[in-house]
């Protein structure tokens, strides 16, 4: 029985380049100074904006590389703003001076992301390998909170700075973040080679018990990233919820939209774009789905075969394919394409053993309604 999933795009993650002024190890993208000559021209940029509100108004997150590095960046920003698009960016922190601050506001952005890898220089440098990146980037985030502009802290975890997360997380708070993101290490791109400092299994689940507990007491709005399960234990760690949720009376998709979407969201509502204009489930799952020079946004992300292949349950593979709490976690498909080079198969660092029955097939059945 197919178990698919609804096909709503709420949030495309657009690498408008890959030039950037810094060399993190960890860069999904190995981005380098300088842009690529075959990046997706400003008219192309636009068309791909009118492409994408002809059916659906995702959150476009202007990332990179250094979103700011592009020079008509603002104007592309702008013009998703006045087609009615919410319009972020990801800047690094390091160009965020007054003028450029002030021109981010002008086009219309209302939030952008900044990356703290640790609490101090000496950690966050050692990962971004350029010096005075941790100065810079607390500096931009200041001109920033001075300038009204909401902004959000995002952390990348590797066996590097996991000691340090409670001092990454009492920074954001300090520099008068809204939201701080954290994002769980996929060894892909550049940080192929950080293979060694993932965190394992194990070590996953008690940093997510530890965050799980940090969401319920934090001023913060927390929101952990590339670390599906987190919604899993989120259910385990307050019983009482998970009881009234996965009643029989509540099947287990609505449970998905009262936790605000299932965990790994990739292909199923969120998108990657690239710098060349290639279609991605997510930046990390490195598989191309589609190109919007050719195929065009709307076909590719409605048609394609890898796109369809996530949005059905029945086709997961491993304990991922049985487990009770798929509907809200899925497991990170990128990572079980990087273990396995198949992303149907199970999540790999998931400790969770499923008991083997899911709410999902009661509901195939009709039971529960």
């Amino acid at each position: 029985m197919v178990e698919k999933q609804k096909t709503d795009l709420r949030m495309v993650a657009w690498e408008v380049t890959r030039s950037c002024n810094l060399a993190c190890a960890h860069c999904r993208a190995s981005s380098k100074y300088g842009a690529h000559p075959d990046e997706l021209t400003t008219g192309e940029c636009f068309n791909l904006i009118d492409e994408i509100v002809s059916f659906s108004s995702p959150i476009i997150i202007l990332t990179g590389g250094e979103p700011l590095l592009r020079k008509d960046i603002f104007e592309i920003a702008e013009y998703g703003k006045n087609k009615g698009l919410k319009m972020v960016m990801s800047p690094n922190g390091t160009l965020l001076n007054d003028e450029n601050i002030k021109k981010i506001i002008g086009s219309g952005i209302k939030r952008i992301s900044v990356s703290i890898d640790g609490p101090d220089a000496a950690s966050h440098d050692n990962l971004r390998q350029v010096p005075g990146a941790f100065k810079q980037a607390c500096e931009g985030i200041g001109r920033t909170r001075n300038a009204g502009l909401e902004f959000q802290i995002n952390t990348t975890v590797t066996k590097r700075n996991i000691g340090l997360l409670p001092q990454i997380m009492k920074l954001a708070k300090d520099l008068g973040a809204r939201a701080h993101h954290i994002f769980l290490l996929v060894p892909t791109g550049r940080a192929k080679e950080m293979i060694d400092e993932e965190l394992s299994p194990r070590e996953y689940e008690e940093t997510l018990k530890f965050l799980a507990k940090e969401k319920k007491n934090s001023s913060l709005e927390i929101k952990i990233t590339c670390a599906p399960h987190f919604n899993r234990i989120l259910l385990q760690e307050h019983p009482d919820m998970a009881h009234s949720l996965s009643h029989k009376a509540m099947v287990w998709p609505h449970l998905a939209k009262a936790m605000r979407g299932r965990g790994c969201m990739a292909g199923v509502s969120f998108c990657f774009i690239s710098h060349t204009g290639d279609l991605q489930p997510c930046g990390y799952l490195e598989v191309k789905c589609g190109n919007v020079r050719d195929l065009g946004f709307k076909k590719a992300w409605l048609e394609s075969e890898m796109f369809n292949d996530l949005r059905d349950w029945s086709k997961y593979k491993g304990k991922c394919g049985i487990c009770e709490f798929k509907s809200v976690c899925g497991g990170c498909r990128a990572r079980a394409y990087a273990k396995y080079k198949d992303y149907l198969r199970e999540e790999p660092y998931c400790t969770y053993e499923p008991r083997h029955s899911s709410p999902l097939r009661g509901e195939d059945k009709g039971e529960g309604k």
